[in-house]
């Protein structure tokens, strides 16, 4: 299969697998492969997963959750192949694809997370298509079209909803990513004779301050909004992710904001909005429609992001 631009063979089905970084959890468990998972390393926020996913989750060893001062994880090639993996799940900088590649051990990276082949426009289809990938690695086909259809169905059921709902859009069928984003085009145009949208920015602060970070129309946010009845105040933003100055966000001043983090204390993600200059005069903080949550509940595209679209609704829709 390819994957992040590379070719990608497995001899046999997968049976130790190495998980590096936390998205494919959700997937693996609804497939009932999660027990393959030999060793794990990184942080997997328990909020993320219901109680039998942290039954699995705690069954798996802990190889590390040591992380350089850009959060990225640190890990040795040796550690990673004392486990003798025949299946490593998610890239990192200290063990690129390129230095298991020569020794046989293939990689998986969760496609919105590629350098190189990353989609241009994520959207919902690409959950499907992942979790579908999956089950073709591991002989699951069955079951992957199962749990596509109960995740489809809760998106579309959002789209409801919140009214994002669409005859014809990507959900409802064989659309594909690009589909779906001109679909959000559509639904712009459509609701151009109603009441504009609330706007809303989805927002990586860094926690004590310093850089904020804003997602733009090529990352998962896009969709995820669109589809909770809300509008990207970064939709111009032709980027996956950008630093965003206060005057920027000022000028923006976006209705709601979502702000995300990787795991710790909530609380202080909250606050480190009120550390940018000028956040206090900010339509969404003065309405107090503000909201904070894991990263996975909106990147990459994976189930988690259907959870999160769903939390998002819960909080900001009719």
């Amino acid at each position: 299969m390819e994957n992040c631009g590379n070719d990608v063979e497995f001899p046999a089905e997968p049976g130790r697998l190495v998980l590096l970084k936390s998205a494919p959890v959700p997937a693996l468990h609804a497939l009932g492969v999660l027990d393959r998972a030999v060793a794990r390393a990184g942080a997997y926020p328990e909020e993320y997963y219901d109680d039998a996913t942290r039954a699995e989750l705690a069954a798996i060893p802990q190889l590390t959750g040591s992380t350089d001062t850009g959060g990225h994880l640190q890990i040795s090639k040796d550690a990673v192949l004392a486990q003798e993996p025949d299946l490593v799940l998610g890239e990192v900088e200290s063990l690129p694809r390129s230095s298991l590649a020569g020794l046989g051990v293939p990689l998986l990276e969760e496609p919105a997370l590629c350098t190189s082949g990353r989609p241009e426009h994520p959207g919902f289809e690409d959950v499907y298509a992942q979790v579908e990938a999956y089950g073709r690695v591991f002989d699951r086909e069955d079951r992957a079209r199962e749990v596509v259809d109960g995740l489809r169905e809760r998106v579309e059921a959002v789209r409801r909803e919140t009214g994002a709902h669409r005859s014809g859009d990507a959900g409802a069928g064989d659309g594909d990513a690009s589909g779906e984003a001109e679909d959000r085009s559509d639904a712009a145009s459509d609701r151009s004779g109603d009441a504009a949208p609330r706007t809303a920015a989805v927002l990586y602060p860094t926690v004590g301050g310093g850089p904020v970070y804003a997602y733009g129309s090529q990352s998962m946010a896009e969709p995820q909004l669109e589809a909770a009845g809300l509008e990207n105040a970064f939709a111009d933003v032709g980027d996956r992710v950008v630093e965003v100055t206060p005057e920027e966000l000022a000028g923006r001043d976006p209705d709601v904001l979502i702000l995300l983090h990787s795991d710790g204390d909530p609380a202080a993600v909250r606050a480190s909005l009120d550390l940018i200059p000028g956040a206090g005069s900010l339509t969404a903080v003065r309405r107090g429609d503000v909201m904070v949550q894991l990263l996975n509940y909106t990147e990459p595209a994976t189930p988690l992001a259907v959870d999160g679209l769903e939390r998002i609704a819960a909080r900001f829709g009719p």
